[in-house]
């Protein structure tokens, strides 16, 4: 099934499941360092690497062109899966400002009683309608896609944890810290 376009008040829209399995990422393409990364938006871990060094990241490598960022989809529970689904429905363009949405508010709405419903709310806040939102979390082939594109990750990139980081298609198993990812990234760039 293929999704609508749709348009809200504030310009977010469903994409169709083509835009929504598409490969996200950012930065200059030519970037000397490449950087992929598999989590999933319940993974505390990957939290605290999205709040803390992702911004210093962006900042001082994507933005200057020195890095490319790609971002895997790897859910560890339905809860992640579903939030993917919304982020990927957002579009490309919105796609990087959910995450960080909710990423930032992972502990809001992972801890509380209904955190599918608590999804919804910052899906609508995002500029989602509620019928867009049952076409999203309904579209079977995004859902597959995405736990598809999972277990291929899985075999292929042998991920045992998340996040997980390949630089330049090499699997990182140094600290998750800004300086100790900093140390590695400027060891690529000379």
């Amino acid at each position: 099934m293929i999704l609508g376009f749709f348009q809200t008040s504030i310009n977010a829209r469903v994409v169709d499941t083509i835009e929504a399995l598409e490969s996200k990422s950012f930065g200059d393409e030519n970037a000397k360092v490449k950087i992929v990364e598999f989590a999933s938006l319940t993974c505390g871990h990957c939290a605290k690497f999205h709040n803390e060094v992702m911004p210093i990241l962006k900042e001082k490598y994507i933005e200057k062109g020195l890095i490319h960022f790609t971002y895997k989809d790897f859910p560890l529970d339905k809860f992640a899966l579903k939030a993917s689904m919304i982020a990927r429905c957002a579009g490309n363009e919105k796609f990087f400002k959910f995450l960080d949405v909710f990423y930032k508010k992972q502990k809001d709405w992972t801890r509380t009683k209904d955190p599918f419903k608590s999804l919804l709310k910052i899906a609508k806040f995002g500029g989602l309608k509620d019928e867009e939102l049952k076409v999203c979390i309904g579209n079977k082939s995004i859902e597959d896609g995405i736990l598809k594109q999972r277990l291929n990750s899985s075999k292929k990139y042998d991920i045992k944890a998340t996040p997980t980081l390949y630089l330049n298609g090499e699997k990182y198993n140094g600290d998750l810290t800004i300086e100790a990812l900093e140390t590695k990234i400027k060891s690529m760039l000379k």
